[in-house]
């Protein structure tokens, strides 16, 4: 049977569950191919997670843990007219106390 994993990077990662012909048990040669080759993981990741749940990075993005809804930089652009490099600067508080400004300066 052979597992991918597909990554963020494009790459995919293929390892296959097999088993010697003679039923002995994996060399240590073969287990470093297949951890560095085949899961790109040291053997230290490996067993984190395994043991204890840990994934390795594999160059997931991280969320920024208050990002502005679309909705919200689609209207600070739009109607309010401020420029995306400075929205991006602004935290969530910012960007909707801006727009509540911009709201009741129209009324």
């Amino acid at each position: 049977m052979t597992y991918e994993l597909g990554l963020h990077d494009g790459r995919v990662l293929r390892t296959r569950i097999s088993h010697p012909a003679d039923r002995t048990t994996y060399g240590p040669g073969i287990w470093s191919h297949i951890l560095r080759d085949q899961l790109v993981v040291t053997d230290v990741e490996f067993w984190r997670c395994v043991q204890e749940g840990v994934l390795p990075d594999r160059g997931r993005p991280e969320v920024p843990a208050e990002a502005l809804p679309a909705e919200l930089v689609y209207l600070l652009i739009n109607r309010v007219g401020l420029d995306e490099a400075v929205i991006a600067k602004m935290t969530k508080d910012e960007a909707v106390a801006r727009l509540n400004e911009y709201w009741t300066e129209e009324a």
